[in-house]
C-alpha cells in the first residue's frame, strides 16, 4: 500500500465494535479490546481498521441511533481511550476509519426533544420531517418493516415525524442549512482528534424529493437498491452537493483522509456517480456482495463495476459481507447463493462444508482484483451465521418491526471467538450479548494460528502476497481464455489468478503461489481459486 492514495487498494477490516472484544467484561466489545487486539490486526496484514458507531446511543439499532456525534458512549470507553486506541493503530501503521450516521439521530439527540417541545413550523421542528395531518404525508415504508411515519408519544401537536428505519431514529431535512453546517462541524471534531476516514451510513438517503410524493411501491427495503432512478427518498441527484462540500473541507486537511459510501443504488453507473472527481473517495461494491456463486454473473459484475469506476478515476472496493448481511459461508451453503440481504436471504439448510470451501476461494478472487476490499469480522476465521440465536436475546429492531416473522442481522453480530475451549471463548471476562456456538471452538484465532490449512492462514498468506507482488493492488486486469464455469485473468507483472466454479477439475498453469485447496495433478478442484505465477 503507498502512502499516496493509499485508499485506492487498502484492505480495511470492519469492526463491529459490540462484538470484536471486551476490555472491561460486561460481555459487550469495547475500545480497550479492540486496542488489545490491534497487533492480531495488524499481523493479519490489514491497512486499517473502521469502527461501527461509538457514539452515545440508546442501542435501538446497534448505535446506528445516534444521542451525541461528538462523543463516546461510556459501554465502548470515552474520548481518552479513543485517542489511546488512534495513537497505538498509528504506531503499528494501521489506519482508522470510524462510522458516520446522517440521515439520522436518536430520539434521544437534544435536537428531537427540542423539537417535541416547539410548535409546528419552528426551526426545532425543521431539522427533522414533522408533517400535520389525520393520515401519514405518503406510503413510505420503514427498511425495518411498517410505516415510515408516525406520531411522538408526548407531543401535544400530534405531527408525524418521518422515520426510514426505526421509530427511534428520526429522520433529519438535508434541505435544512443548519443539518448541514452541523455535520461539516462534526467532521472536523473527528479529524481534528485524528481520525483517517469516515464511512457514510444510508449514504444514498439524506435527501428527500420536494413535496414527500408516494414511492408506489417497489420495494422498501435498504438493501434492495431502488428499480427506479427518480426514488423520492433513495439515491437523490441533490446528495452529491453535499458531499462534495464534504470532499472540499476534507482535502484542506494534511494527510489523506478518506470517505467510503455505503450507497445501495440500482447499477454500477450509479454507484460511480458517489465517486467522481470532488466527490467521495470510494464506495462498497454491494452488486459483488448480491452476486450468486455463478462465474458468468461474477463477471459480468466485476466488468460492469471496473468499466463504470474507471471512466470516473475511482477505484474499486469489493466486500463479501458485513454487519447488516448474512455471512457468506452461510449464504455460499445454500442452493441460493444470492445476497440480498437478512429480509430476503432464503433460510433454507445450509451445507457449511461447500460454504466454506467457496468462501476461501471468493476471498481469493475479491483480493485478487484491481482496487481495494472491506473485511467483516470473523471471515479470516471462517465464521457463519448463527441462526438459532434464542428469541428473547434478538434485538435488531427488525425483529419487533415485522411482528417477529424475520429475525433480522443479530446472527452476522455474535462476538468473536478468540481462544479456549467453551464460551466466551476469549471474548472477555463476562458473558457476551450473544451467544456463541460451541462449535466455535474449533474456529477459534488461537486453534487456526499457525495451521497452514486453515482460514486464518490463508488470509495471512493472501494479505502478505498481496502487499509484496507489484501486480496486485490498484491497477487493471484482462480476462484469459477458460472453460465454462471457470474464470481466469491476468495482472501483470506476472500474476495469475484462476476461480473454479464448475462441477470438475480444471487444468490451471502456471506455477501456484497461493491456494484455496490442494490441486492435485495440477488440477484445481470445483469451488477453489489459485494464484499462480504468470509470464
Amino acid at each position: 500500500m503507498n502512502q499516496t492514495d493509499w485508499w485506492r487498494d487498502a484492505v480495511i477490516y470492519q469492526i463491529y465494535i459490540r462484538s470484536f472484544a471486551d476490555g472491561n467484561g460486561d460481555g459487550h466489545g469495547d475500545i480497550d479490546g479492540i486496542r488489545s487486539r490491534l497487533p492480531y490486526l495488524r499481523d493479519l496484514g490489514i491497512d486499517a481498521i473502521w469502527i461501527t458507531p461509538w457514539y452515545p446511543s440508546p442501542m435501538a439499532d446497534g448505535g446506528y441511533d445516534v444521542a451525541d456525534y461528538r462523543d463516546i458512549d461510556p459501554a465502548f470507553g470515552d474520548l481518552d481511550r479513543a485517542g489511546r486506541l488512534i495513537a497505538a493503530a498509528h504506531e503499528l501503521g494501521l489506519k482508522v476509519i470510524i462510522d458516520l450516521v446522517p440521515n439520522h439521530t436518536s430520539v434521544e439527540h437534544p435536537w428531537f426533544p427540542a423539537a417535541l417541545a416547539a410548535a409546528p413550523g419552528s426551526p426545532e421542528r425543521d431539522r427533522y420531517l414533522f408533517r400535520p395531518g389525520a393520515q401519514p404525508p405518503n406510503d413510505w415504508r420503514s427498511v425495518f418493516g411498517g410505516p415510515a411515519w408516525s406520531r411522538a408519544p408526548g407531543d401535544p401537536h400530534g405531527e408525524w415525524y418521518l422515520h426510514l428505519f426505526d421509530v427511534a431514529q428520526p429522520d433529519l431535512n438535508w434541505a435544512n442549512p443548519e443539518v448541514r453546517a452541523e455535520f461539516l462541524d462534526i467532521l472536523r471534531f473527528w479529524l481534528d482528534l485524528g481520525i483517517d476516514g469516515f464511512r457514510i451510513d444510508v449514504a444514498h438517503g439524506l435527501v428527500k424529493q420536494a413535496g414527500l410524493p408516494d414511492v408506489g411501491h417497489d420495494t422498501d427495503d435498504v438493501l434492495q437498491p431502488p428499480n427506479r432512478l427518480d426514488h423520492p427518498h433513495w439515491d437523490r441527484d441533490e446528495v452529491h452537493e453535499i458531499y462534495r462540500s464534504w470532499r472540499t473541507m476534507i482535502d484542506e486537511y494534511p494527510g489523506e483522509q478518506i470517505f467510503v459510501a455505503e450507497a445501495w443504488v440500482a447499477n454500477a453507473e450509479r454507484m460511480a456517480r458517489y465517486v467522481r472527481p470532488g466527490e467521495l473517495h470510494t464506495a462498497f461494491n454491494f452488486d459483488f456482495l448480491r452476486c450468486p456463486w455463478d462465474a458468468g454473473q461474477l463477471r459480468e459484475v466485476i466488468d460492469a463495476s471496473l468499466a463504470a469506476l474507471d471512466a470516473v478515476g475511482a477505484p474499486a472496493t469489493w466486500v463479501l459481507s458485513n454487519h447488516d448481511v448474512t455471512r457468506h459461508v452461510t449464504r455460499y451453503g445454500r442452493p441460493h447463493t444470492a445476497g440480498r440481504g437478512p429480509r430476503h436471504d432464503d433460510s433454507g439448510p445450509v451445507d457449511l462444508e461447500l460454504g466454506l470451501r467457496r468462501a476461501r476461494a471468493a476471498a481469493l478472487l475479491m483480493l485478487a482484483l484491481p482496487g481495494g476490499a472491506y473485511l467483516y469480522q470473523g471471515e479470516e476465521l471462517g465464521l457463519w451465521e448463527v441462526e438459532d440465536l434464542p428469541e428473547e436475546l434478538l434485538q435488531d429492531p427488525t425483529w419487533q418491526r415485522s411482528n417477529h416473522t424475520v429475525r433480522g442481522r443479530d446472527g452476522c453480530r455474535v462476538p468473536l471467538p478468540w481462544s479456549g475451549e467453551t464460551p466466551p471463548f476469549g471474548f472477555g471476562a463476562g458473558t457476551p450479548w450473544l451467544p456463541q456456538p460451541a462449535a466455535w471452538k474449533d474456529y477459534t484465532a488461537e486453534v487456526q494460528a499457525g495451521d497452514r490449512h486453515s482460514m486464518l492462514e490463508l488470509y495471512r498468506a493472501a494479505l502478505r502476497t498481496r502487499r509484496e507482488h507489484p501486480a496486485l493492488g490498484d491497477g487493471g486486469m484482462r480476462w484469459l481464455p477458460a472453460p465454462d464455469g471457470v474464470l481466469q485473468f491476468a495482472r501483470d507483472p506476472g500474476f495469475l489468478c484462476a476461480v473454479n466454479l464448475s462441477p470438475v477439475p480444471v487444468t490451471v498453469p502456471g506455477e501456484v503461489l497461493l491456494s484455496s485447496a490442494p490441486l492435485e495433478d495440477g488440477h484445481l478442484a470445483p469451488d477453489s481459486a489459485a494464484w499462480l505465477a504468470g509470464a
